[in-house]
């Protein structure tokens, strides 16, 4: 637990990092710059200046998360979390390279296959997972993972008529060379309001891939179903959504269709961003907020050993995000494109490593969100049940 003290001091310094400015592009966030590339569009999904981006009422300033159950336990090394239309859940296993199935009425599990060609190491294996926007005619599911040469997204069809264990089909490569390493590997895919799929990837360790357009480590990627450059994207033929990444673990689009993305620092500030097209974040030359010209400072900010961010969710108008090192759960309540109040962590060392963050489908009058637990890969102290997936009730 954080000693009084240690707290007086996060209020201070999540009050800074949530900001004071208002507006989003173009104002004191940023010193008023413009990056926007030459040929990039003027508003796109995820843009704060598109129209559907209005600013929502703020929710309260202080909010509150209740453990409504334990829904399962006992996962391996459980990265990646998508939901299927009827409310059940697909987990992936980073380090056993498999999917399960996870009943959201009773936790019942039932693993649904293995992806081959994954080769687990390090940060590396089998990460994001995501549910085609035509999954009930399709029913397709994607993957993010590393394999001996690279990172890669593969979709594979899944047959719930198969016996357990053979439900996946083969994997059909929609997206491969994206730098792989021991550490920093991304991993986070999810589709956007626009049914286009959005990966965040990491620089592997090499700085210098994330200022480098044409490599896709350290990105925000944006691309079809089919892997291929949106038309659209702020350079043309080109993957790349955004750049100037550490390593992005966290996606998620708020009710104006804004894109949001947590990011790891390195030894000093963690991020929250608003993810515009074309914009550079300043990895390797800044880490949090700089002020530099050409570079977007980040929305809020956190020392590493309180976030060390991996995913996050959109849910009651706030972001939840996860915390691996920090240990615990913190909400950022949204007015637009800027925190309406500040930071507000919950769940302080109670449940140990924090790794993935979706809402609940389907939670009736409540606010809800599921919550993985994160001890079993390798920097954890794993006890009795991990790893877990929880429902939390928040607001």
């Amino acid at each position: 637990m954080q000693r009084p003290a240690a707290t007086a001091v996060l209020v201070a310094a999540a009050l800074l990092a949530a900001g004071c400015t208002s507006g989003g592009a173009g104002t004191a966030q940023d010193g008023g710059r413009d990056n926007t590339p030459p040929g990039s569009p003027a508003a796109s999904p995820g843009s704060p200046g598109s129209p559907a981006a209005s600013a929502p009422t703020a929710p309260p300033a202080r909010g509150s998360v209740r453990v409504a159950s334990t829904l399962t336990r006992d996962l391996k090394s459980p990265w990646g979390l998508a939901a299927l239309p009827d409310g059940d859940l697909l987990v992936s296993s980073r380090d056993e390279g498999t999917i399960t199935r996870i009943d959201a009425a009773n936790g019942r599990q039932t693993e649904i296959g293995s992806v081959p060609g994954v080769a687990p190491g390090g940060e590396g294996g089998l990460l994001g997972l995501a549910v085609s926007p035509s999954f009930a005619s399709d029913r397709l599911v994607y993957a993010y993972f590393t394999t001996e040469s690279d990172n890669r997204i593969a979709r594979m069809l899944y047959d719930e008529k198969k016996p357990a264990g053979q439900q996946l089909g083969a994997p059909d490569t929609v997206l491969r060379g994206i730098p792989k390493g021991t550490v920093h590997n991304g991993g986070r895919i999810a589709f956007g309001p626009d049914r286009m799929l959005y990966a965040g990837t990491g620089e592997t360790g090499d700085t210098g891939l994330a200022q480098d357009k044409e490599s896709l480590g350290g990105k925000i990627l944006r691309m079809t179903p089919d892997g291929q450059p949106v038309h659209g994207n702020p350079w043309a033929e080109s993957l790349v959504y955004s750049y100037g990444h550490r390593n992005v673990q966290g996606l998620a689009w708020d009710s104006g269709g804004r894109l949001w993305a947590s990011e790891f620092g390195q030894n000093t500030w963690d991020e929250l961003n608003l993810i515009e097209p074309g914009r550079n974040y300043g990895w390797p030359e800044v880490e949090g907020k700089g002020g530099h010209s050409g570079f977007v400072d980040p929305v809020a900010q956190w020392r590493t050993d309180e976030a060390s961010p991996s995913g996050i969710a959109y849910a009651g108008g706030s972001i939840w995000m996860a915390g691996l090192r920090g240990e615990r759960l913190w909400r950022i309540p949204l007015a637009g494109t800027e925190p309406s109040a500040a930071p507000q962590a919950f769940l302080r060392g109670e449940y140990g490593r924090l790794r993935t963050v979706l809402p609940v489908v389907g939670a009736g009058g409540a606010t809800a969100v599921w919550l993985v637990t994160s001890e079993t890969d390798t920097r954890g102290t794993p006890g009795a049940g991990d790893d877990k997936v929880l429902r939390l009730e928040v607001e």
